[in-house]
């Protein structure tokens, strides 16, 4: 791998596992598009940055809930991270099928019209809930839909918080709190069960990873900007138009 590849897959993982419009989707068509193939190492570097993005920005939420492992918004995450976990093991076989397809297209279809559809309800919504352990497990379900590729986590998770009436700040907030686990996991299961006859020397993974991490953080605190209007609209169309862009001249 280029280090020039490395550096637009860190800047496309960043930006997308945080922003709605899905790094998993966008990480397949550059895939495609460089024909470099699926990388074990190289994801789990990409992930990795991703995760240390979401750490350093909520460096005072992590440190309270390990100081109170049994709080309140320990045991939310809890919550949430249990339905993901139950949908990756039931649907692992499906899920792992549709990375190797043009299912992206799909989901990012999918996520256009969930943005659309949750900026239309959430501008009716007065928002002042607190966020409550049954939001943090519908908010699990979600993300757990949005292992499939094109799906966005983070635009899935804000949604469905979104309309469950919940507070715009605290849906955000936890949507990339709840993030941590699934990343660690994904992480783990990627190096101990992923086979990948790619190879990639260490210096492409350190810039990729980097670069993952400088545009995550830069992701992350956009759209904690951005959620207090729920502005939702841009991102669908931008994927409406890629997805059409792509479906026209035979990209993928």
């Amino acid at each position: 791998m280029e280090i020039w590849e490395a550096i637009i897959l860190g800047i496309v993982q960043g930006l997308t596992e945080f922003l709605p419009i899905s790094s998993s989707g966008h990480l397949v068509l550059l895939q495609n598009i460089f024909d470099t193939g699926s990388n074990l190492f190289m994801t789990v570097a990409l992930h990795l940055g991703s995760l240390v993005a979401v750490v350093v920005v909520f460096w005072k939420d992590i440190v309270y809930i390990v100081k109170h492992p049994f709080c309140d918004l320990s045991k939310k995450i809890i919550f949430a991270t249990i339905p993901t976990v139950i949908i990756v093991l039931f649907f692992k076989t499906y899920i792992e099928d549709s990375f190797n397809g043009n299912f992206f297209l799909i989901g990012f279809i999918l996520t256009a019209f969930l943005l659309m559809i949750t900026e239309i309800i959430a501008k009716k919504v007065d928002f002042k809930k607190p966020l409550s352990t049954k939001t943090a497990v519908i908010m699990g379900i979600a993300q757990g839909i949005a292992t499939l590729p094109g799906i966005s986590r983070s635009g899935s998770t804000i949604c469905a918080g979104l309309l469950c009436g919940e507070h715009r700040d605290s849906v955000a907030s936890f949507s990339f709190l709840m993030s941590i686990p699934i990343i660690i996991a994904s992480c783990v299961y990627e190096l101990l069960f992923s086979a990948s006859s790619v190879t990639v020397s260490v210096l492409p993974i350190i810039i990729g990873m980097i670069f993952a991490f400088i545009f995550g953080m830069l992701a992350i605190k956009l759209m904690l900007k951005l959620i207090k209007k729920v502005e939702f609209t841009y991102f669908a169309i931008y994927l409406v138009v890629l997805v059409v862009v792509l479906s026209l001249f035979h990209i993928v």
